[in-house]
């Protein structure tokens, strides 16, 4: 067979695998009774298994053959059942009497049983009424059961007996009519201990656990009573009470009223009404939610989970206050203290987050006090009103510090010396405040109310720069007034640089992003041009006062030995002392500025050819007095700053000195040559200028100066300010250079 055949091919593969190596074969005895034990081993085990099988079978059929005569027997008694059955149906209808007197015996029992509560009913009642007004709540309930027991049970009897003679059951019913009333009286007894539950537990916590005995008695009892009219469809007069149910909206009632009456004062009264509401209310749900968890937990049974019920009526009664108090009118700082109770305090650790609260229930499930559609109203309305008054705040900040610069006394200094107006305080201590509410509310509130306040910051620094230019434009009309002119000036430069420090650190302080943005920017570039412009207002107010000594350079008076470069230098040091008081780099700026402008007027004055000299001896001395005075020049601005930036501004005089002073005509096309090579922005009219003041080039040689530089045009440096280029002569000169 196929079987056999692939036993024996399995065996051969067996051997051969066993002998495959030579020194194989000595171990060919060992390997045959090795195999000869595992077969016997293996033939054992069949063995013992195919008599197990065995032994069940025969077990199953001795068991099945017992079953067999069981179920012949039950068969013979159920016929005997069924027999007798027959016989006894006409005995059966002959006990209808027997069970109408066990019935008639029933009822008589449960009225003897009753008895003595049924005479005395009213004696009854009276002692109940009485136990319930001195507050002997247990017993009363006790004597009210007994009483309704035996009603219940009297009507009960008589349903059974007739369900619809009415007659008799209203009988029973108006006899025991008082019960009801003793129930109800009862009621209101156990509901206004409920009410004052917080206040009963602290004085008599035995009085909130007699209402819990009674109420829980009357919860079995509407249980059982249920139950009944399952079975027989009876069910007592006033069943089911549901006092269970009862208690819990008595204790809402009583939370609610808790907190409506929270509210001491109205806004009228009271600015700080709100304030005071949430403080209120904060503490009573706090006090209250401590006491049921340390002592009304120790009143209630575990099925009850008086805490979580507490919990959670707190949590739906504040949510319905303040819903009410959102949809008022709320004023901006109203919303901030709500939004900031509502999403900061409320969980926090001083009320529901409260570490003796936390092990009872967690915070984080609770629903939002204020839908999010509501938060997003209040937010958007307080954004709008915090908009109108900001810009109504900067305008009046604004006004103030413009009052101020018409004062005669000079603005207050810093302590490091630098003049300053409380305008940038003020603003940003309005800011700050803003910010600080904002950041109670949340991060993202507070980002937005800082880049609304940047934005505001924008608007009113083009306000503040068209004030400064008004202020300019008033004093030019009568330069004694205001009489701290400069040092408000002065004020207002170093108010841009504290500006700058107030925004970076608010941005600091309260901005999650490092990023500029495009408002920033605005910023940065509204203050600069702020102070450029102040300090240019400055400069000019001190070149009105220079513009006469100005006038008399390279005149007939300066050559005779005129100390005007004197007055110049004396004028502007005086006004750089107060220019002292500008913060850094708006005063190194100013420097700079201050020198350039000088060195541009002295060769304006150059240009303008109000001298020509006659002789070697005046270019001489012109030369020499140019190159004095450049080198006073240059001392006076390297006083002024610590920057060496601008010397080649002075030099250009002292440059254009070399050309007087060339006593050689010939070699006059080599000094301009060196002169336009280092300052490349010359033009052909500024040296047909200068050629004119030192009144000895002739046509000619003026041509092939011209001419010549025009061939050899040198490239600009980089490296050297432009002087030239802002110097305008006023003679028409014919232009050579192409």
């Amino acid at each position: 067979m196929e079987t056999d055949r692939e036993v024996v091919a399995m065996a051969v593969q067996r051997v051969a695998s066993m002998l495959q190596r030579p020194d194989q074969l000595d171990k060919v005895e060992q390997y045959r009774r090795r195999e000869a034990r595992k077969k016997a081993s293996v033939e054992a085990r069949l063995k013992a298994a195919i008599q197990s099988q065995l032994d069940g079978v025969r077990t199953g059929l001795y068991q099945l053959h017992n079953a067999l005569g069981d179920v012949k027997d039950i068969q013979g008694s159920l016929a005997d059942v069924s027999k007798d059955w027959r016989q006894s149906i006409d005995t059966i209808t002959n006990l209808k009497d027997v069970k109408d007197v066990v019935v008639q015996h029933s009822q008589l029992a449960s009225a003897v049983e009753n008895l003595k509560n049924i005479f005395s009913v009213p004696e009854i009642v009276k002692e109940t009424h009485e136990m319930i007004e001195q507050a002997e709540l247990l017993q009363a309930h006790r004597r009210l059961m007994d009483l309704e027991c035996s009603r219940d049970d009297l009507m009960y009897e008589q349903f059974r007996l007739d369900s619809k003679n009415a007659h008799d059951m209203n009988l029973i019913r108006n006899y025991f009519g008082e019960v009801q009333g003793l129930s109800e009286e009862l009621a209101k007894q156990l509901w206004m201990l409920a009410e004052r539950g917080l206040v009963t537990v602290r004085r008599d916590p035995t009085m909130l656990v007699s209402v819990v005995r009674i109420i829980e008695r009357e919860e079995r009892i509407d249980r059982r009573m249920l139950d009944r009219q399952k079975q027989t469809g009876f069910i007592p007069p006033g069943r089911p009470k549901r006092w269970r149910a009862r208690l819990f909206q008595v204790l809402e009632g009583t939370v609610n009223a808790r907190i409506e009456g929270s509210q001491p004062e109205t806004r009228e009264s009271d600015k700080m009404w709100l304030v005071k509401l949430l403080e209120i209310t904060r503490r009573n749900v706090l006090d209250d939610l401590l006491v049921v968890k340390t002592l009304m937990v120790q009143c209630f049974p575990s099925n009850y989970n008086i805490f979580s019920v507490f919990f959670n009526l707190y949590h739906r009664g504040v949510s319905a206050c303040v819903q009410e108090l959102a949809a008022e009118e709320l004023e901006s700082n109203e919303i901030v203290s709500l939004l900031t109770w509502v999403l900061n305090t409320y969980k926090s650790a001083e009320m529901m987050g409260h570490p003796e609260l936390r092990s009872e229930c967690d915070v984080e499930t609770l629903e939002p006090l204020l839908p999010q559609d509501v938060v997003s109203r209040l937010l958007s309305k307080y954004i709008q009103t915090f908009t109108s008054n900001i810009t109504g705040w900067l305008r009046k900040a604004l006004d103030t510090d413009k009052k101020d610069w018409q004062k005669s006394t000079e603005p207050e200094a810093d302590q490091d010396g630098y003049y300053q107006t409380t305008l940038p305080a003020i603003v940003f201590q309005m800011f700050e405040q803003n910010l600080q509410v904002a950041a109670q509310i949340d991060e993202t509130f507070k980002e937005e109310v800082l880049r609304l306040c940047l934005k505001q910051m924008n608007s009113f620094l083009r306000r503040y720069r068209d004030e400064a230019v008004v202020y300019k434009e008033e004093h030019l009309k009568d330069r004694q007034v205001p009489q701290c002119y400069v040092q408000y000036m002065i004020a207002i430069i170093n108010n841009c640089q504290t500006f700058k420090d107030s925004i970076n650190s608010l941005r600091m302080k309260y901005s999650r992003t490092k990023e500029v943005t495009q408002n920033d920017a605005a910023i940065e570039n509204s203050l600069n041009e702020v102070a450029r412009e102040g300090c240019q207002f400055l400069l000019d107010e001190v070149f009105l006062d220079l513009e006469k000594l100005l006038s008399d350079l390279l005149t007939k008076n300066w050559l005779a030995g005129s100390n005007t470069a004197d007055a110049i230098c004396l004028t502007v040091e005086d006004y750089f002392n107060d220019f002292a008081r500008i913060k850094k780099p708006y005063s190194e700026e100013m420097t700079r500025n201050a020198q350039r402008r000088v060195v541009v007027e002295y060769l304006q004055a150059i240009m303008q050819k109000r001298i020509s000299f006659r002789n070697a001896e005046e270019r001489k001395k012109g030369a020499e007095r140019m190159i004095k005075e450049a080198g006073q020049f240059r001392a006076l601005f390297q006083k002024l700053s610590s920057s060496h930036d601008n010397d080649l501004l002075c030099d250009a005089i002292a440059a254009i000195a070399e050309v007087f002073n060339l006593t050689d005509p010939s070699l006059l096309y080599l000094e301009v040559s060196t002169l336009v090579s280092k300052y490349p922005d010359i033009r052909e009219e500024h040296i047909m200028a200068l050629l004119a003041v030192r009144g000895d080039a002739s046509r000619d040689m003026k041509q092939m100066i011209i001419e010549t530089l025009s061939q050899n045009k040198p490239s600009a440096a980089a490296s050297i300010p432009p002087v030239f280029r802002d110097i305008a002569v006023t003679s028409t000169v014919p232009k050579l250079l192409k």
